[in-house]
């Protein structure tokens, strides 16, 4: 029996509240050059929804930066296709950026408006894939970002199940949880995420909470912001302009 097996028969036995806690911080410094200090920054995304064309360049550069397999179903950030129908009812649908036309299509007579919705970790301040974690893999860093150790990580799925935005899966391969860092490897090297770069539209729009210069602080003070389902309270980092309230 493997390290990862052992751990999953012991969680069986053991309060999830009651195992060691995981001092998995030293994996993000690990990524993190010398001069780089976490403590020093907090961050964040801003989606402006109106400017989003769902043209899923997002997605692609998301999957290329991060190795994320190759079928259509796993996604670290996606975006949804939100049509208002005549009669008030909704379609949602998630685009595939590689079939273009809707797998249900919604007529334009009978369709009211259309929008896209980008998705992704809204690394939250209080997450509760970390409550739920039973051995510390799952962890959030100083600078506000959550982590997974692949690791420690032993696959059982307990932080897919407690994130209520869908945004973690288990990866095929490393069979561990695996989810949007924000590009953590880039961010602590000053670049942006690579969903943020390849936006055609600049719909989307990074920056550190703990600097008034940041463009993501100029994006908060000139809009009004909503973030998904705020009545859980846990206090997501990723906020979006336009937000329509059939949204969640």
């Amino acid at each position: 029996m493997n390290r990862r097996e052992l751990l999953k028969e012991v969680i069986l036995f053991i309060p999830a509240g009651r195992l060691l806690q995981c001092a998995a911080q030293a994996a993000s410094a690990a990524a993190a050059p010398e001069t780089y200090h976490p403590e020093n920054h907090y961050y964040g995304m801003g989606i402006e929804v109106a400017k989003c064309i769902g043209c899923g360049k997002c997605m692609e550069a998301c999957k290329i930066e991060n190795d994320v397999p190759k079928e259509p179903f796993f996604f670290r950030t996606w975006v949804e296709r939100y049509v208002i129908k005549m009669d008030n009812s909704v379609v949602v649908e998630s685009i595939n950026p590689e079939r273009r036309q809707a797998r249900n299509p919604v007529s334009e007579k009978d369709a009211l408006r259309s929008f896209f919705v980008p998705k992704l970790c809204n690394q939250c301040a209080n997450p509760p894939c970390v409550q739920v974690c039973p051995v510390g893999a799952t962890f959030s860093t100083d600078d506000g970002v959550v982590l997974v150790d692949s690791d420690r990580c032993i696959g059982c799925r307990y932080c897919i199940q407690a994130c209520p935005y869908g945004a973690r899966y288990l990866h095929p391969k490393t069979r561990t949880a695996d989810k949007c860092t924000f590009c953590y490897h880039r961010v602590v090297k000053g670049l942006l995420p690579a969903c943020v770069e390849v936006c055609p539209t600049q719909a989307r729009i990074f920056g550190d909470l703990r600097s008034r210069a940041s463009s993501l602080v100029r994006f908060q003070r000139m809009n009004k912001t909503h973030v998904l389902k705020p009545y859980l309270n846990t206090e997501p980092k990723v906020s979006y302009a336009d937000l329509d309230g059939v949204v969640n």
